[in-house]
């Protein structure tokens, strides 16, 4: 049985990557390492591409650096090229979901700041206590989800 622990990163290819960490940011992540312009042969072998040059970011929410990172990558070589999911149920990791205290609060900040939802927050009662979830998508269409448990 391997010895794995825990989750370290969930990359997220972008096609503009300072309008990608700009929305990141808005959603209060921030930069734990900067990687600047990036590529070498034994990263493009690793990946099983001939070449690879990118600009990425590891992010985190909170201050924990032992946190799942958000890895934020746009490929310059070979380029960031087509689009996420046409929907949300399409094999393969599909969203993120972000947990928060004040999803109605959230929605609506988000919101005003023209953040695109696919819908208004559906609350629901979970064991006495109210929860609920929303989706929206990133610049690129990656959905993502903020859940209140």
């Amino acid at each position: 049985m391997p010895n794995i622990k825990s989750i370290f990163h969930i990359n997220v290819n972008v096609t503009n990557f300072e309008r990608s960490l700009k929305f990141y940011e808005m959603l209060d992540f921030h930069v734990v390492r900067d990687f600047g312009e990036f590529g070498d042969p034994s990263l493009a072998r690793g990946l099983g591409a001939k070449e690879c040059h990118g600009r990425a970011v590891l992010m985190i929410l909170g201050d924990d650096l032992h946190a799942t990172r958000l890895d934020l990558i746009e490929w310059k070589v070979p380029p960031t090229e087509g689009r996420p999911y046409p929907h949300l149920f399409h094999a393969g990791a599909c969203r993120i979901a972000l947990r928060t205290k004040t999803l109605r609060a959230d929605y609506e900040e988000l919101k005003g700041r023209g953040v695109q939802f696919l819908s208004e927050p559906q609350m629901f009662n979970a064991q006495g206590t109210e929860a609920g979830f929303v989706c929206m998508t990133d610049p690129d269409g990656t959905v993502i989800e903020l859940i209140q448990v």
